[in-house]
């Protein structure tokens, strides 16, 4: 048990003299693993103007965000600060980054038939009834979208957006900038 013990311990000490000797290789892994950690645990915003999305809820892996106020279009493609009823159950959601395109504006009429969601009666699309972890899905609740609040989707029929009571309309004060999508 000791020369075990002995034997990692210079092992470990190689490996340190190693990484010293090409610190180089090793910064940007840890300057990554240091930004990811702050991202998650301590600041989820972006602050880049540059967004990598890697979900399927959109069709675009790069986009282009432009911060701070902007007048919202219907079928503007969005970047908000997740505060949906979800936070109960999924707290790491909470001020979470999501990419979507505006469907829904204030004043439209949203309405729910079964799970089929559609605005000023055109389908917009279907809520599933449970999430990947089997958790049960609510459709959204039909109501006229107030005024500073939107109806926002993903194109993905597995997007977690407004289709769900969870996930809900969106504020104007979430919205983080809008997103011009590259590729």
């Amino acid at each position: 048990m000791k020369t075990l013990a002995i034997r990692f311990v210079a092992n470990f000490a190689d490996f340190l003299r190693h990484m010293r000797a090409r610190w180089y290789l090793y910064a940007p892994v840890f300057a990554v693993w240091a930004f990811a950690y702050a991202r998650v645990f301590i600041d989820p915003t972006p602050r880049v103007p540059v967004l990598f999305n890697w979900t399927p809820s959109l069709p675009y892996s790069v986009a282009l965000v432009q911060y701070g106020p902007h007048t919202l279009r219907r079928g503007d493609y969005v970047v908000f600060a997740f505060a949906g009823e979800a936070q109960a159950a999924y707290p790491g959601l909470r001020g979470q980054p999501f990419f979507k395109i505006v469907r829904g504006m204030p004043g439209d009429a949203l309405t729910v038939d079964g799970r089929i969601v559609a605005i000023n009666g055109e389908f917009v699309g279907q809520a599933k009834t449970h999430a990947h972890d089997r958790r049960p899905l609510e459709p959204i609740a039909a109501t006229v979208i107030p005024p500073g609040h939107y109806y926002v989707q993903g194109t993905s029929p597995d997007s977690f957006d407004s289709r769900y009571r969870a996930s809900g309309l969106v504020r104007a004060e979430q919205v983080l900038g809008t997103v011009l999508p590259l590729f």
